[in-house]
């Protein structure tokens, strides 16, 4: 029986895997997914985690839960012979093993893309993994604790500060729902004015939201320049350390919650990977999603899509004559990778991906949004509906859909969840308590 061997999970492999168990029939191939995480994460949902709008374990897929036929392996794949046709599979605990392949599909991702800037490594928040949201909104909750029992002054201006570097939609559609939030919050706390707080978007291009029309991104600014987020174009963030923001306009200001979402880049471990990659480490792949070498030679048996892969865009509209990395492009490249590669298993032709973007849907915090199809475009409320609408049928399977649209719905009727759970310390407590030996001093949190 052939063994198809998936390397990464997230959209693509998650979806590879799924739509294989569709497609082959029982006995047919054996299929592996290869992952240190146990679930998928839906990114778009990132924000509204964040600002409390939705439980953070709706907004994963769990793989186990949700592949029944699929053999999950929680470890790495930290190498791949492609002439032998394994993977050396590296787990948490135990000895690294060798795992042989007939069939290799790569969707190791994309990681967070940053640049040397001091501090930045050591005090921002990305916003592409569920920790990464539930720990931006147990900060933003602790600083309102904190700042509730400070008088006017540096310490309070920085505890209710809010800094994203980033004006792609993962940068807009977090601040505007942080800020969604943080009104929200103000009215729980009499100690705290909503012109204490203070919302800084930095995007060093001259607007923001390439996706959609510039003159809906206008509006977005003028938006959230009502709701009290100072919008900064061709700026760039010089510094970040201790917590103190130095633009390239010379301005400086403190905060305690920095968030960066200026873009992506591929996995950097499919480097280890011996397959070939184009200057910017995505690695090379023909329109029927088969890895090919610089002079288009196919590598049988090897495929790729999604944010790792350059996939030539068929429509003429890619950046660089690829497709851009997001969610929309990757899902659709998994499923006809799927079917090309059981096509193939079944000596049949495979098909070359063809997808025209079907838009883009920002939600810009409750009950406000922004929606971009071709020349059609919607605002407000009807965009924030479009959005609702489009992410909650696009989470996969109906056990997932149907949780999120019950936190909507639950938010609706008795309001968003404003507990801060501090999950970053689960043993302090026990700690501060538990008797020790005499001699022994209690450890630092």
């Amino acid at each position: 029986m052939p063994k198809i061997l998936i390397v990464g999970g997230g959209y693509a492999g998650f979806y590879a895997a799924w739509r294989l168990e569709k497609l082959l029939k029982r006995g047919e191939a054996e299929v592996t997914l290869v992952d240190p995480l146990s679930y998928m994460t839906y990114q778009p949902f990132l924000p509204e985690v964040a600002a409390g709008s939705i439980e953070e374990r709706h907004a994963v897929v769990p793989y186990r839960r949700h592949l029944k036929r699929t053999r999950v392996v929680a470890a790495r794949v930290t190498s791949i012979d492609p002439e032998a046709r394994y993977g050396i599979i590296t787990p948490a605990d135990g000895d690294p093993w060798h795992e042989y392949y007939d069939v290799l599909i790569v969707t190791a991702g994309s990681v967070t893309r940053t640049f040397p800037i001091p501090g930045v490594a050591d005090t921002a928040f990305g916003m592409k993994f569920i920790e990464e949201a539930v720990g931006v909104r147990d900060r933003l909750m602790g600083n309102f604790n904190r700042a509730s029992n400070l008088h006017d002054g540096p310490l309070k201006r920085r505890l209710l500060n809010v800094t994203v570097v980033g004006g792609g939609f993962a940068g807009v559609e977090t601040i505007a729902e942080l800020r969604s939030l943080s009104s929200h919050l103000v009215g729980k706390y009499p100690t705290i004015d909503w012109e204490e707080t203070s919302f800084d978007l930095i995007e060093a291009m001259g607007r923001i939201m390439p996706e959609v029309s510039e003159k809906s991104a206008e509006w977005v600014v003028r938006d959230l320049e009502k709701r009290g987020v100072r919008v900064h174009l061709n700026t760039q963030l010089v510094s970040a350390e201790n917590g103190v923001i130095e633009l390239s306009t010379g301005e400086t200001y403190e905060t305690d919650l920095l968030v960066w979402t200026a873009g992506v880049m591929a996995h950097p471990s499919a480097k280890a990977f011996g397959l070939p990659q184009d200057d910017r480490g995505r690695i090379m792949v023909g329109a029927d999603l088969r890895v090919r070498n610089a002079a288009g030679e196919i590598l049988e048996g090897v495929w790729s899509c999604g944010d790792v892969a350059a996939v030539p865009d068929l429509t003429g509209g890619g950046v660089g004559g690829y497709c851009v990395p997001n969610a929309q492009h990757a899902v659709r490249q998994a499923k006809l990778l799927a079917k090309n590669v059981t096509a193939v298993l079944r000596g049949e032709a495979p098909r070359e991906y063809f997808h025209r973007n079907l838009g883009a849907v920002a939600g810009l915090g409750l009950y406000n949004g922004v929606m971009q199809s071709g020349r059609f475009s919607l605002r407000g409320f009807p965009a924030w509906v479009a959005h609702r609408g489009y992410h909650g049928f696009a989470m996969p399977t109906w056990e997932r859909k149907i949780r999120v649209m019950a936190d909507w719905t639950l938010n609706f009727l008795l309001r968003r969840e404003l507990a801060s759970l501090a999950l970053g310390r689960p043993r302090a407590a026990f700690q501060e308590y538990a008797l020790r030996p005499k001699g022994r001093s209690r450890p630092e949190h």
